[in-house]
């Protein structure tokens, strides 16, 4: 089969490999789509490795057909799934532990069923289990035009919560709002301290970090709770400390990566019972910005590179 390989120059070549070989409790997905994620770049230049047991060429999702499964599996061959993935989804097949694998949501195409397992997976950890987010309150999502972004908007507007996010440009404010965004601050433009201010947030979910988290966390609403997923817009930040013990709050770092499969796997099943009927009546849609072949996975992550994104951005097999 083919794999997109990361050669010693970083160039990705689609280059022949092995097909998998399934372990006990694997199926072999024959892979229509897959998406493209920022965690990608990362892996390209060296500084995130897969998991151990996962195949060395990026990829932590795909949606497609069953090749082949245990007879004792919930799968078949045939069956159109999607998946979350440690890697090998840049392929034409990959295998993976069956509970890493849920149906793909009726009325959707591959393209769209791969937009799903890691923004959604992501968002809904981290906005039911980590932050506790109920109805009524105010959250924060920080760079709301990411996959990511989208994704929580969207499950965060279905149940119930106010909505405001952050956007690097005017050009994507429209459609967030569409989406579901009750505000939308352009970083560029306007002081997100000042917003929340006016706009007392109850959690955030926050995929940039930087100097912004240490602006931003004391202005948190009393016993707001600020869920820090990765840290795009720097490593370090200056937290005022007496604002956390007086209005008890709460910092907490938070990956799907490093979870073991069986609690992926959870996750996965919360995920298929409360928000694949949200996303098969419609309420809930996912956002594909640009679609390319696999071969061309280069040109793909050059569109997250420059931002240009509102969305996902999926490679797509034959």
């Amino acid at each position: 089969m083919k794999a997109v390989l990361i050669d010693s120059q970083q160039n990705l070549v689609w280059s022949d490999v092995a097909d998998p070989v399934p372990k006990d409790g694997e199926v072999v997905i024959a892979v229509r789509a897959a998406g493209v994620n920022r965690a990608d770049l990362i892996q390209r230049a060296g500084n995130y490795p897969p998991p151990p047991g996962w195949p060395e060429w990026p990829g932590l999702e795909c949606a497609g057909i069953i090749d082949s499964a245990p007879a004792s599996s919930r799968w078949k061959a045939g069956d159109r799934v999607c998946a979350l993935l440690g890697g090998g989804g840049y392929a034409e097949k990959v295998a993976v532990p069956e509970g890493m694998v849920m149906p793909m949501p009726r009325g959707l195409g591959f393209p769209e069923a791969a937009a799903l397992p890691e923004a959604f997976a992501t968002a809904y950890l981290n906005l039911f289990t980590e932050a506790n987010l109920q109805p009524g309150e105010t959250i924060l999502v920080q760079a709301g035009a990411s996959g990511l972004g989208i994704a929580a908007i969207q499950l965060a507007h279905a149940f119930g919560a106010k909505v405001v996010t952050t956007v690097g440009s005017q050009a994507k404010v429209a459609i967030l709002k569409e989406l579901g965004a009750d505000i939308v601050v352009v970083r560029t433009e306007q002081d997100l301290a000042s917003v929340m201010e006016t706009n007392p947030v109850n959690v955030a979910l926050d995929c940039i970090g930087g100097e912004a988290l240490g602006t931003c966390l004391e202005k948190l609403a009393i016993g707001g709770r600020w869920i820090l997923v990765s840290t795009l817009g720097g490593v370090t930040a200056q937290i005022a400390l007496r604002a956390v013990l007086k209005r008890g709050l709460m910092l907490k770092g938070s990956t799907l990566r490093s979870r073991t499969n069986e609690v992926k796997a959870q996750i996965l099943g919360g995920l298929v019972r409360d928000v694949w009927p949200k996303l098969e009546s419609g309420a809930i849609k996912p956002l594909v910005h640009a679609q390319l072949p696999m071969p061309e996975a280069a040109a793909a992550m050059d569109i997250l590179a420059a931002r240009q994104n509102i969305g996902k951005v999926i490679l797509t097999n034959p």
